[in-house]
């Protein structure tokens, strides 16, 4: 290949090109000159070389664009009839250069090789060609064709997506015909997969390599979909950014045929002409929203991978739902992502909430499903701050039952004793505004069963002596002494915890919690419940995206009127004192021997000082 590219480099230099391209333009009789210029175009080929022959073959194929064949179906039913016409010969043999012409662009700009100014000219060539290609209106063969290759290219051609993302999409037409491109190409690698599910059941090598590019296939497909802007409800908007012109008559044949006539007939047919483009526009508007429904259906359906997955879920519910025709058919992808658990349900929960409040999904399941989420874990997600929000809309309702209310709380409040304190702030402001909602849990807050044990104490007794079993009544018993929580916290059904028979002693623990926001935090929730009048709930978006650095922060920003002082007369030699903690002991046995070995050298010392001064005194005396 490299020498065959040598001696055609030898044969034409880059100025006889351009006398090629000349003499292809002046004449027919040159027209053989169009095979030789075609040859350039390929990703071998010298930049320089490429760039001389596509300006030739530009400006040739322009011009008689609108007047080839339309397809190979249409050309097909010709055929018979126009055997004989040398015209329709000559047109149907350029066609065929055409496509040729179409498909080495196609290779050019998705070649690794491909300098990114090149491929920008190559680019902005092929959509000259789909916007003139099909008589002066848009060809969606040759964009599907380019779509389809980048969509099943094998590199990750980045540039080439984001120029067509930043320089076209922002045509509605281009919109419009990207998502039915998109449809199809959804469609087959669905299709696709099936298939290759069903090979490799056979076939267990043959897995890798057909499921490596269906995912990165995937991959372009998601960032195309979701670089496109969103469908516009500005019907003024839509006339003026159309890429082909198609689909609607200018303003100025309309104007000119209305000057001959009176001033009062020429208003009435402005706001005649007017009507009719907004009724277009309209129309158009709809049917772009179908469109786009379509293919993100087609998407959803997909083997999506965990990170694509994950994106999809965190802006499905502001980029996608407000634009779809029916809300609702995302019902079973956000059911199914619900159930999933973990961090893909907390992402999921934003878009079901959005269809069982906005659009009427009834959903039984949703609180267990959202009780089953209450776990350690969750107060170190990332999208935690969204999760508490939604958690506390979703518990807003005045119609929950008073046991699932009381499940939620005392939930939250067991999750307190092991949670990092800005989750005990966030578990705080949660069961302050459960209270206030729901009076009916209040008995949760102080609950005083003695006398109620000592009746069940007694009446267990009196089922001892009549002959009862030991066991149930052991079991009773030990059930009703003071002391014991009611509560399952294992239970994932929040009807069957028992959470109505137990109490929130956890949140009375964090009185004396280690860290001083909370410790107030629990304080000040005291003081709300018993003025209740003066008070109002607590917004969880203050405190659900906090951690340690934010509380840290705080405590350095407040200003403490009275700081702690230690004090102390002598040094302290440990950090505990035995008399602290009876029975245990803070010193090694190593500590103790250096002791006592200080200790006698010090006697020692304070012996020899001694008789050091008695041998003076004698001296002197």
């Amino acid at each position: 290949m490299a020498s065959i590219l040598s001696k055609k480099l030898k044969k034409h230099s880059l100025k006889e090109l351009k006398t090629l391209g000349q003499q292809l333009l002046s004449s027919r009789t040159h027209i053989n000159n169009l095979p030789l210029l075609l040859t350039f175009i390929s990703p071998t080929s010298p930049p320089q070389h490429l760039l001389e022959s596509l300006l030739s073959l530009q400006s040739f194929f322009t011009p008689v664009l609108p007047q080839l064949p339309a397809s190979s179906s249409k050309r097909r039913k010709n055929e018979d009839s126009a055997k004989d016409d040398p015209e329709f010969i000559y047109k149907t043999w350029l066609r065929s250069k055409f496509d040729e012409l179409v498909k080495s662009l196609v290779q050019v700009l998705l070649a690794p090789q491909t300098e990114d100014a090149l491929r920008e000219v190559v680019l902005d060539t092929l959509m000259e060609f789909v916007k003139l290609g099909n008589n002066g209106r848009f060809h969606s063969a040759i964009y599907h064709k380019l779509l389809h290759s980048i969509v099943h290219s094998t590199e990750s051609i980045d540039f080439v997506t984001d120029l067509l993302a930043s320089k076209y999409f922002k045509y509605t037409d281009i919109r419009y015909f990207t998502y039915i491109s998109l449809e199809k190409l959804a469609s087959t690698l669905e299709a696709k997969d099936i298939s290759d599910d069903k090979t490799v059941s056979t076939d267990g090598n043959a897995e890798s390599n057909p499921r490596g590019s269906i995912e990165l296939s995937i991959h372009k497909i998601h960032y195309i979909i979701a670089s496109i802007p969103s469908p516009e409800s500005n019907t003024e908007t839509i006339q003026h950014q159309m890429w082909s012109g198609s689909g609607f008559s200018s303003k100025e044949g309309n104007l000119k045929a209305g000057l001959e006539l009176s001033e009062a007939e020429n208003k009435k047919l402005k706001t005649e002409k007017q009507d009719n483009d907004v009724l277009s526009a309209a129309t158009l508007a709809k049917k772009m929203k179908l469109k786009f429904t379509k293919a993100w259906i087609s998407f959803l359906r997909l083997p999506l991978p965990v990170e694509i997955y994950k994106e999809v879920l965190v802006t499905l519910h502001q980029a996608v739902i407000p634009h779809l025709s029916n809300p609702l058919m995302l019902c079973d992808f956000l059911t199914r992502s619900y159930d999933i658990g973990g961090v893909v349900s907390v992402m999921a929960l934003s878009s079901l909430f959005i269809l069982m409040t906005q659009h009427g999904l009834e959903y039984p399941n949703f609180y267990e499903k959202l009780y089953a989420l209450l776990v350690p874990s969750i107060f170190m997600a990332k999208h935690r701050a969204k999760f508490f929000q939604l958690l506390d809309s979703c518990l807003k309702s005045p119609l929950l039952p008073a046991y699932m209310a009381a499940a939620f709380a005392k939930k939250l409040s067991r999750l307190a004793l092991s949670v990092p304190p800005s989750g005990a702030l966030v578990i705080i402001a949660l069961i302050h505004n459960l209270l206030r909602r729901h009076p009916s849990i209040n008995c949760l807050v102080h609950r005083e069963d003695g006398n109620e044990t000592e009746r069940d104490d007694s009446k267990a007794e009196k089922e001892s002596s009549d002959g009862a079993e030991d066991s149930k009544t052991v079991t009773k018993m030990s059930s009703r002494k003071p002391g014991i929580d009611h509560f399952n916290n294992e239970e994932s059904n929040p009807v069957k915890s028992g959470a109505m028979r137990s109490s929130l002693w956890e949140i009375d623990t964090l009185r004396h919690h280690y860290c001083p926001p909370v410790s107030r935090f629990v304080l000040s929730l005291e003081n709300d419940l018993t003025v209740r009048a003066k008070t109002t709930e607590i917004n969880v978006a203050d405190f659900s995206s906090g951690s340690y650095a934010t509380i840290f922060g705080d405590e350095i920003r407040r200003r403490v009127k009275q700081v702690p002082l230690a004090f102390y007369k002598m040094t302290p030699t440990s950090l505990f004192s035995d008399a602290d903690f009876a029975g245990w002991t803070f010193k090694c046995d190593n500590m103790k021997e250096n002791c006592t070995r200080n200790e006698e050298m010090n006697v020692t010392n304070i012996s020899e000082e001694n008789d050091d001064a008695s041998s003076k005194r004698q001296r002197t005396e």
